[in-house]
């Protein structure tokens, strides 16, 4: 059985092959440019060819790709995008439009000259992965399932935060299913609010001749980050314990015990310190963190779900953490632990999508659950079938 994983983060997409007949770090992984910064890069091209640019295709993160946007437009040059694309960089197209950004329709793009660059956004290129592994003799197809993680704020409502939007979409799913796989959905059941991962959902059905067939499954990355890392054999060991993903642009971190989800809070990364986020990881252990803590220093929010304190001082470590920007936490008086699950963790993320494909397909559950308890048995690369 083989499923592909693909974790979309800012600065990189995390890719990995699972085969339920291989010891899990024996598994094909690729660490490559996140399709936003993909992006990013072509505008930077158009902008010193002196040549106009239009983005088409679905929503997807914005980030990188908004600031060379805005960078071509600063030099005189032209950005159309169609509403779709458009809303990768904000939901509500007259702020899109008042940054200098031409929104058209696909007709009126299918008309432009041909002097305009035409790019297509997406989260999710599942050609490109298929032919990357292809010229590595590696195979797509006969996959059992695709699971695809982004981060998404959602669809918040005119003058509605969409940092408070997001955090009321965090707590009504742990509130609904105390569990961090609650953040994944077979795709005919993610949520319309969720732009994001319901363009994911379009990308891949673009791609009939790959995925006829083929399951997918959507998920927010942080919670499939902190999962992941919890298959670290270190943090295995803890009933309870504080798990931090510190992203590129997002910081989140959970309070789990034997019940799930004790406390959650979400924060931007680059608005934190070592000495804040400690700060915040206390309060969080505590029990004394509120939403205001957070929001009101620009983050998403804090919850306390379970009022029994967690001791930061006891054990191997204080809290684990994952994530690209993990290195905020060095020397912290925190006792980090760096979780590197089956030894890798920039693929954390991605053993959180296998574990929430388990629970979301459970006919594909069995053999998965062995691979992430290590019972397999798991052959070497060249014993398995093709």
């Amino acid at each position: 059985m083989k499923i592909l994983t693909v974790d979309v983060g800012t600065g990189t997409q995390d890719i990995f092959l699972y085969d339920s007949h291989l010891d899990l770090e024996n598994g094909f992984k690729l660490v490559v440019p996140s399709p936003t910064m993909i992006v990013n890069r072509r505008i930077k091209e158009a902008t010193r060819r002196r040549q106009a640019v239009a983005l088409r295709g679905v929503t997807m993160g914005g980030g990188p790709s908004q600031w060379a946007a805005e960078e071509h437009i600063h030099a005189g040059l032209k950005v159309y995008a169609t509403p779709e694309a458009a809303r990768s960089f904000n939901d509500d197209l007259e702020v899109v439009q008042a940054s200098g950004v031409t929104v058209i329709s696909e007709d009126e793009a299918d008309q432009l000259p041909d002097s305009v660059l035409q790019l297509e956004l997406r989260d999710f290129d599942m050609q490109a992965i298929a032919q990357a592994l292809e010229l590595f003799g590696v195979s797509l197809k006969g996959l059992s399932a695709v699971a695809v993680a982004v981060f998404d704020h959602g669809n918040s409502p005119p003058e509605y935060s969409d940092r408070q939007f997001r955090f009321d979409y965090l707590d009504e799913r742990i509130r609904a299913e105390n569990r961090l796989t609650a953040f994944a959905y077979r795709a005919e059941d993610a949520p319309p609010i969720m732009t994001r991962l319901q363009a994911v959902v379009q990308s891949a059905q673009r791609h009939s001749g790959l995925l006829d067939n083929v399951p997918l499954v959507v998920m927010d990355t942080a919670p499939a980050a902190v999962l992941g890392a919890a298959f670290d054999p270190v943090v295995r060991r803890r009933q309870r314990v504080v798990i931090v993903n510190v992203g590129n642009f997002h910081t989140l971190a959970f309070r789990l015990g034997p019940d799930g989800i004790e406390g959650v809070f979400e924060h931007h990364t680059g608005l934190l310190t070592l000495q804040q986020l400690e700060a915040l990881l206390l309060a969080l252990a505590d029990g004394s963190l509120t939403h205001r803590d957070v929001f009101d220093h620009h983050g998403h929010g804090a919850l306390i779900y379970h009022p029994q304190p967690l001791s930061l001082d006891e054990g191997e470590f204080g809290v684990a953490v994952t994530g690209p920007r993990r290195n905020l936490m060095r020397g912290s008086s925190l006792r980090p632990y760096f979780a590197t699950p089956f030894g890798d963790m920039m693929i954390a993320g991605c053993f959180g999508l296998l574990a929430a494909v388990a629970d979301v397909i459970p006919e594909l559950g069995e053999p998965i659950r062995r691979s992430l308890n290590g019972l397999n048995g798991g052959a070497a690369p060249w014993d398995t079938p093709d």
